[in-house]
Order: structure tokens, then sequence, then C-alpha cells
């Protein structure tokens, strides 16, 4: 009863009544952050799977400039993240407008963070029960070190938060992620060019020999990145 109906009631409650009592400072953030860019924008949005692999938007606050060097490549992300934008990673304040995806019904307070969709193809079977659930912006691998654990392990804490779903599986996390925030510990975001799942997946089928599953996979992720950039054109 919780999974199918009250968990989603809560979300909704909660994300109404979050909105209603911090919007101004969400507000506040935003224009404090518009001109931080150099008017570049207070948001970015990046498209994620959802609860049976639906495709969504998850929005979040916009850390860093958008400055370019001579060749008109973006500069290093230390050279563009900016004060305010390094305050609001450290303080996992660039999530809370995550809060808009949970009051639509795209994400959950608690669940498996969501992934980019050109992971997909590198999935075995059981990964794919990640996606059972909405995606929350807190999770039970998160609250037991994002920044530190391995992709297997983090899978293995995904896939056991989905087995073990229940009220008060969720208000530990919830508690353990107010504990974590309030010691500043794991609430970094990854770093533009951290090992990925995809070379962990690869690595993995690598030391196995199986090119074959390298190279189905890269295939489904081109076909995958190539119809989502046709949307985004039609958008």
């Amino acid at each position: 009863m919780y999974r199918n109906f009250f968990k989603r009631f809560l979300d909704l409650l909660l994300s109404i009544v979050a909105l209603l009592c911090i919007g101004w400072f969400l507000l506040l953030i935003a224009l404090w952050l518009h001109f931080a860019n150099k008017g570049t924008g207070a948001f970015f949005k990046q498209i994620r799977v959802g609860k049976n692999e639906r495709l969504f938007y998850i929005l979040k606050f916009k850390s860093m400039t958008d400055e370019c060097d001579e060749k008109g490549e973006l500069l290093p992300d230390a050279q563009r993240l900016t004060k305010i934008g390094r305050f609001v990673r450290i303080t996992s304040i660039d999530e809370l407008p995550q809060l808009l995806n949970v009051l639509k019904g795209d994400m959950s307070f608690i669940g498996p963070r969501p992934w980019s969709p050109d992971y997909l193809p590198y999935y075995n079977e059981r990964e794919h029960h990640r996606h059972d659930v909405r995606p929350g912006i807190s999770g039970w691998a998160q609250v037991n070190g994002r920044a530190i654990a391995g992709w297997k392990e983090r899978v293995a804490y995904d896939l056991e938060y989905v087995d073990g779903l229940s009220l008060a599986f969720d208000l530990k996390i919830f508690g353990k992620t107010l504990t974590n925030l309030s010691n500043h510990r794991s609430v970094g975001v990854e770093k533009s060019g951290s090992y990925s799942f995809f070379d962990y997946r690869k690595a993995e089928w690598a030391a196995q020999g199986r090119q074959d599953l390298i190279e189905k996979a890269e295939k489904e992720e081109a076909e995958i990145m190539r119809k989502i950039a046709d949307n985004e054109r039609i958008r």
C-alpha cells in the first residue's frame, strides 16, 4: 500500500508544503545565481531516466558560468564555478529545484538517484529494476557515501532499496540525509570527467572477454542519444 499509493501521496503533499515554505528562498538563490552566472541563467536541466525507464528533465540550480576560452571552448569547471555556486553545491541546495520534479511526479523525495539514459544499454537484467520506483532527491546509496562508493556498491544499494522499500526505510534514509548534510559529508556532486557507469561496465566486460557486449551496448547508446538529440531539435 505504501509503495503504490501513500509514498506518492506523501511526496505530493510534502513537495507542496516545502515549496510554499521555502519558495521565497529558492527565488532569492535563483536571482543571486543569475547575476553570479553573468546573465546565463540560474537553472539548468538534464535528461534522466525515471520510473519504468521513462525519460524526463531533472532541474538543478546552475552553479557555473558559460565562460569560454579564445577557441570558444568552455573553461575548466574549476574556473567557471562561482562562489555562490560552490556554496549551493556544498550544501546540496543545487538539488532543491527538484522539488518541482517531485511535484510533477517525475521524482520522489527518496529513491535511487536518476541516471543518464546513455547508461541503459550497459545494465544487466537485474539492474533495470532500479527503475521500478521513482528516482529520488536522496537515496540509500547517497547516504552511504555517494562520493566514495564504487559503481558496484551504488547499484547494490539502489537494488536493496527497491527490494525493501517501506515507510520505515524512507524515514531512515531521510534521517541519514539530514545528518550527512549537517556534517557536510557525502553531499558533493559527481565531478565531470569522473569514472562513469559505462566505463565501469565496459571494463568489467573487457575483463570477461565480452567485446560483443561492449559493441552491442555502444550501438544502442549511440541510437538512444541520436533519438534524444532529434527530439531536442524538434522542441
